[in-house]
């Protein structure tokens, strides 16, 4: 079953970053050189810091009445350690 992470602030979606990375076993560095962002600001994004877009973003969904949820992988996946691509994208 898959565990989900309902996303209202910053420190929610640092949250399920740092949860879905660790599931698929990478460490900052190993996933901000996959993604092509500096650790630093993983390292800042995990820590639940955030920026007016998001804010606003998160803001707005949630004065729709929409809910943004992210779904995490539910075991680890040393296979996927090594790859860029996400769940169902080979």
């Amino acid at each position: 079953m898959l565990q989900r992470i309902e996303i209202r602030r910053a420190e929610d979606l640092g949250l399920a970053v740092s949860e879905a990375r660790r599931a698929v076993g990478l460490t900052q560095v190993r996933l901000a050189e996959q993604s092509g962002v500096e650790r630093t600001y993983l390292a800042k994004l995990e820590a639940g810091m955030t920026t007016l877009l998001l804010d606003r973003t998160l803001r707005l969904l949630r004065r729709l009445g929409a809910r943004l949820v992210v779904e995490l992988p539910d075991v680890e996946r040393p296979e996927r350690a090594g790859s860029d691509q996400g769940p169902g994208e080979r």
